[in-house]
């Protein structure tokens, strides 16, 4: 009986031990992959770019990057002039201040728009069989 209960708390150990490690491991890499997206958009962004930028403590800032470095970036408010200094590892998300439509959204639109119009023009003769019809879209 009691080989039986060590044998089934020695299991318990080792699975909560186990599940324990990977949480911390997800955590890691996390993070790692957050400065990594961080890093990549501000490079992408280029210098006198304006940005918004939000830290994992909540804190949200606004301006230009006046700097880039290995570390991180410096982020100089337009209208007082300040700066602050931001490490990749720090930032939560790094986004093009004032955003609007992206590229990618412009093209889906106009995809989407040219897409209608065609079908459009393929439709109307069939549903308006060489002018026979009188109601409907004709």
């Amino acid at each position: 009986m009691s080989k039986r209960i060590f044998a089934l708390l020695i299991s318990g150990v080792i699975l909560a031990t186990s599940v324990g490690f990977q949480a911390v491991q997800a955590q890691v890499s996390r993070d790692t992959d957050a400065a990594a997206k961080a890093r990549m958009k501000v490079e992408t962004l280029g210098s006198n770019a304006r940005v918004d930028v939000k830290l994992l403590d909540g804190t949200k800032l606004k301006g230009q990057v006046s700097a880039k470095d290995q570390d991180g970036f410096t982020v100089t408010d337009r209208k007082t002039g300040a700066s602050s200094a931001v490490r990749y590892s720090e930032v939560s998300e790094v986004k093009k201040a004032g955003g609007g439509l992206s590229t990618k959204n412009w093209i889906i639109i106009g995809s989407a728009i040219a897409g209608a119009v065609v079908t459009w023009i393929i439709i109307k003769p069939v549903l308006c069989d060489g002018g026979a019809q009188t109601r409907g879209p004709c």
